[in-house]
């Protein structure tokens, strides 16, 4: 990054002047969907539940512990994973999140890294202040709990590990008993054993207060209430400090590249980040001079799509006063890039025809008209609803060819489903059944604190090591995302368990349809084309439209 007249230059090109600003953190890209994701830094629930959230185009891989008392939860593990993906130096492209703004999780899970480091950094000075002179102590609880963790299955406590843990609390009490009290290594014997015990209880009451502020953070999230991301770090004083205006550099990086208009079809897995096609409809008819001895005025596949552009911008007004289209659609021209099925990456194209993630207008126009046939990007004409707070994202594709004397439209639909249930899912209270003292028959439902003694052993034990990432990652294991990788598209789920979902997929594609094919005839006509036939096609499709049923047409099965 240089300095040009008082602006932030970096290397890349991106002008982000004029230098060092406040990030606007919780603006209205709050949704449904990215309140969703953006909980998920703040959870305390296993590492192992984010598997039952992967959607079809790919599943995480949870890379095992070696020692299993270092393992991340789901908080800690989502939120290195992200900032490491989307922040990291040398990362790779991003499929665009539709629906949400991958900023602000970002931006959450900086937050939510900021909270547990601050009490990171008051358990390394508790696991110094008892752990250097009493570190043979410290070592034999943390074996104990070690064994205790080894002996459990799947992940819940074992009776063999509990016991084993007590024998060897009891072995230890009836030795300190036994020893003398005059000599000095007898005494640092009860001390090594006494002390790691004092330094637990302080380190629970701290991690206490932070499991509440976290849980109060996702709860936050969950019920709208806008809960704003706090990193200073992101916000430089001064020129001189290369990390926040690193880490504002490649925010900002990270939404340019939300914004940009290049997608990429993998197939049967549709347009990532768009869903897989549900439905497809074709108009394609000889192009006929309207009148005998007479000839077609010349006009190009962009001459047809701007007009479809255009008549499409008018969706959102209507004649009639019942609702309809309350939030206008999107409606942008698209460059769609083939992949392989098993793709793990993308790369976005670069050069005199790019700015900032962007193919310049002029050979969007230019892929319009002349890469039709064979080899190479295409062009697609996009008209986009975001609807249900971001938790449905539906986009139909129109397409010109014309080849030889043939003019085909083609419209697809895609629909990409709300996130998982698991990131929908509010913090609950730690409780268990127990029975009645005197009703012994009866059960009620006993309050457990948020952190238990294990949990607090696992945080102590894992502080002195967050300032090492790469290390705590080798020991306790972490979150591999699948690739490509997208917020929005790797935890969908199908929209067609939703009825209203899926009553909204089927009623927008009509009144697309009709404006394609009316601003297509339109255009036909001011030409000199005979357009009774695709007139008559048109009709025809308008019927089948209002019958389709969603099916999986990337995989050509009815």
């Amino acid at each position: 990054m240089v300095r040009r007249w008082g602006r932030a230059v970096a290397a890349d090109g991106f002008d982000f002047s004029p230098g060092a600003q406040v990030p606007l953190l919780g603006g209205a890209g709050q949704t449904a969907a990215t309140q969703a994701l953006a909980s998920a830094a703040y959870r305390d629930s296993p590492l192992a539940d984010i598997s039952k959230a992967d959607s079809d185009s790919g599943a995480s891989e949870i890379k095992k512990p070696k020692l299993s008392l270092f393992e991340p939860n789901l908080g800690e593990a989502f939120s290195r994973a992200i900032q490491t993906r989307m922040l990291g130096g040398g990362r790779k492209a991003l499929i665009q999140s539709f629906g949400t703004e991958p900023q602000v999780i970002v931006e959450h899970c900086l937050a939510a890294t900021r909270i547990r480091k601050q009490r990171d950094a008051k358990l390394t000075v508790i696991m110094l202040l008892c752990g250097v002179a009493f570190l043979p102590g410290v070592l034999l609880w943390l074996g104990g709990f070690q064994a205790k963790k080894y002996l459990a299955k799947d992940g819940k406590t074992s009776v063999g590990g509990s016991a084993l843990l007590a024998l060897l609390a009891l072995a230890g009490v009836v030795l300190l008993i036994k020893l003398p009290t005059t000599d000095f290594w007898p005494l640092y014997a009860r001390a090594m054993v006494i002390v790691p015990v004092i330094g637990w209880w302080f380190a629970k009451q701290i991690c206490e207060r932070t499991a509440v502020l976290l849980r109060e953070a996702w709860q936050g999230l969950l019920d709208g209430g806008g809960v704003g991301a706090k990193i200073p770090e992101a916000v430089p004083g001064d020129p001189g400090e290369i990390a926040a205006e690193t880490l504002r550099h490649n925010l900002a990086k990270l939404s340019a590249e939300q914004r940009s208009n290049v997608v990429f079809y993998a197939g049967p897995r549709g347009i990532l980040g768009m869903g897989t096609r549900w439905g497809s409809w074709h108009l394609a008819e000889e192009l006929k001079p309207a009148k005998e001895g007479t000839e077609i005025h010349p006009f190009r596949s962009w001459d047809v799509i701007r007009a479809i552009h255009d008549r499409l911008r008018m969706l959102e007004r209507s004649s009639l006063h019942t609702g309809g289209f309350q939030q206008a659609p999107q409606v942008n021209h698209w460059i769609v890039s083939p992949v392989g099925e098993k793709a793990k990456e993308v790369s976005r194209p670069d050069g005199t025809d790019t700015d900032a993630f962007q193919i310049r207008g002029h050979e969007v126009e230019r892929i319009c008209n002349e890469q039709q046939f064979g080899s190479g990007n295409r062009h697609y004409l996009g008209v986009q609803f975001v609807l249900w707070d971001g938790q449905l994202v539906l986009t139909l594709l129109i397409t010109v060819t014309v080849l030889h004397e043939t003019l085909r439209i083609e419209v697809t639909g895609h629909a990409l489903g709300p996130v998982n249930s698991l990131f929908t899912g509010k913090p609950s209270p730690k409780t268990k059944e127990v029975a009645k003292v005197i009703k012994f028959w009866e059960t009620r439902k006993q309050t457990l604190p948020l952190i238990d003694t294990s949990e607090v052993v696992r945080l102590a034990a894992r502080a002195p090591l967050t300032w090492f990432p790469p290390l705590l990652d080798f020991l306790g294991g972490k979150l591999a995302l699948p690739e490509p990788f997208g917020l929005r598209h790797v935890w969908a789920d199908k929209p067609w368990r939703h009825r209203f979902m899926a009553d909204d997929a089927l009623r927008a594609a009509t009144p697309v349809l009709r404006a394609v094919h009316t601003a297509a005839v339109g255009v036909l006509k001011e030409n000199g084309v005979d357009t009774e036939r695709f007139e008559g096609r048109s009709m025809v499709l308008s019927g089948l439209v209002q019958g389709v049923e969603p099916r999986k047409a990337d995989e050509y099965s009815a």
